[in-house]
């Protein structure tokens, strides 16, 4: 019975790591995040080592999208006021000719 709990739990350490790689492959962060919330209890060195590898990694992912919606958010400032920059100087040059 004691083996047969083992074994179990080893499975669902096993899934919750492979699990984790593919929502990380896949750059899922819900999936990540859900998979935060289930952290299971990991006792075998070599899953220990696995797991906190994937963790800087996840972390790695999720600065990187940080930055990268950062950068797209600047960009869309930066044309919305160019757009309602434009808009200004058609709208004075409409004004003037009336």
């Amino acid at each position: 019975m004691f083996l047969k709990n083992f074994y179990q739990l080893g499975e669902k350490q096993q899934m919750w790591l492979k699990q984790f790689k593919i929502a990380l492959i896949e750059k899922n962060t819900k999936q990540l995040d859900n998979l935060m919330d289930e952290l299971p209890t990991l006792k075998d060195p070599q899953e220990i080592q696995q797991a906190l590898h994937l963790l800087q990694e996840a972390t790695h992912l999720v600065e990187t999208l940080k930055n990268q919606t950062n950068s797209s958010l600047q960009i869309m400032k930066r044309n919305i006021a160019f757009l309602n920059a434009t808009q200004d100087i058609s709208s004075k040059k409409l004004n003037c000719h009336t």
